[in-house]
């Protein structure tokens, strides 16, 4: 585009620093944020008002906070599970089911010890750590499923993920179902209560899985940047041919990487039934926490792959998922407001991720050169 004497280019970027990609973020937010005000305008309410009631919730109101909170290790969980395999160049689609299994695993741990006739004088101090171990472990279990076929046989890790994904849902079905091994006493179709002595642990009143999933996102960030088996993933992620050149093995790197995110994602399914309020078992709409955990993958596509840079996108998406349910009921809104506003703050948020490649640049035209170099001969 030509303005007067200059004309207007993309130039492309060798590299971004730290603060140009917190500007272009914090641009496409705002650009986001205007962008659904015709949303709010066309149903009659002030947008800032509508913003003011979102924000205040989601991150002061003494009820909002907490849930924003859980919501937000939610994600940064299924973040980070995702993250892991994307620096090795592959895509981990089956955090979901990486998650139901960990779940299912928690409350295994429950039921070997009595089950829906838990003995409340078994030590808490006993059954939370091998209840978090057991969700670890069946995260890795699935995620070693397509670690190794990718491997081994170089299977699409997209198709096999997504099809572990419905064999999860449909195990942890029957195992909840009426008849089912975790069928609830009272005859739901939901599984049995978590006993209150079970619950996630509280540190100052915030669960203990908060400490835990910003303790990964800092430990994955030290090991992409530190170790050699970060350097290692990250070399397969750049050109498997080369790394196997390199001496790398190409069948452990996809095993591990997926290996490590199913351990994550089994976190996230042990924290979204033992820690969330309200919840303590596996209802029969487990479907849906299953769908917030693809929010992780936006969430780590968002902030590049990098750890750290998942934890404020986590925390924001985590802040508007629970500040738009809100404004959808009390501004009398239709349903959907909060996956709508999701959905436009991750349009916008990739669009601008073409900022992070090229940058905006005027250049005096050839003409108008030309010019100058005659006059000043």
């Amino acid at each position: 585009m030509r303005i007067g004497s200059y004309e207007l280019k993309f130039e492309r970027r060798v590299a971004v620093a730290g603060w140009e990609a917190a500007i272009i973020s914090a641009l496409a937010i705002i650009f986001a944020l205007i962008l659904f005000s015709i949303i709010f305008i066309l149903d009659d309410i002030n947008p800032l008002l509508a913003y003011r009631e979102i924000f205040s919730y989601a991150f002061i109101n003494p009820y909002g906070l907490p849930l924003t909170i859980n919501r937000f290790i939610f994600l940064l969980l299924c973040t980070s599970a995702f993250i892991i395999p994307f620096r090795a160049g592959l895509w981990n689609i089956g955090m979901t089911g990486q998650l139901y299994i960990g779940a299912l695993s928690a409350f295994a741990v429950l039921f070997a010890f009595g089950g829906k006739e838990f003995r409340a004088e078994l030590a808490p101090g006993i059954l939370i750590p091998l209840m978090l171990i057991a969700a670890a472990v069946g995260g890795a279990v699935i995620g070693a499923i397509a670690g190794f076929l990718k491997g081994k046989l170089n299977t699409n890790e997209i198709v096999v993920t997504m099809m572990l994904n419905f064999v999860a849902f449909w195990l942890v079905a029957h195992m909840i179902k009426e008849g089912g091994p975790f069928m609830n006493p009272g005859g739901r179709g939901e599984s049995f209560e978590l006993p209150p002595s079970v619950y996630a642990p509280l540190i100052m009143g915030i669960p203990f899985t908060l400490f835990l999933a910003l303790g990964i996102a800092v430990l994955l960030y030290f090991m992409f940047a530190k170790t050699q088996i970060g350097y290692q993933i990250k070399a397969y992620g750049h050109s498997p041919a080369a790394a196997r050149y390199a001496g790398i093995s190409t069948v452990k790197i996809p095993l591990l990487v997926f290996i490590m995110g199913g351990i994550v994602a089994g976190l996230a399914g042990y924290h979204y039934f033992a820690a969330v309020p309200g919840v303590y078992k596996i209802s029969r709409n487990y479907g849906y926490f299953g769908d917030l955990a693809f929010y992780g993958i936006i969430c780590g596509l968002i902030s590049l792959g990098n750890p750290l840079a998942a934890i404020p996108v986590a925390l924001l998406f985590g802040g508007l998922s629970i500040g738009g349910r809100l404004v959808q009921g009390k501004l009398s809104m239709s349903f959907g407001v909060d996956y709508a506003l999701l959905g436009v703050l991750m349009i916008t948020l990739v669009a601008f991720q073409f900022f992070y490649r090229y940058k905006i640049v005027w250049v005096k035209t050839r003409e108008e050169k030309r010019l100058d170099v005659g006059v000043y001969r």
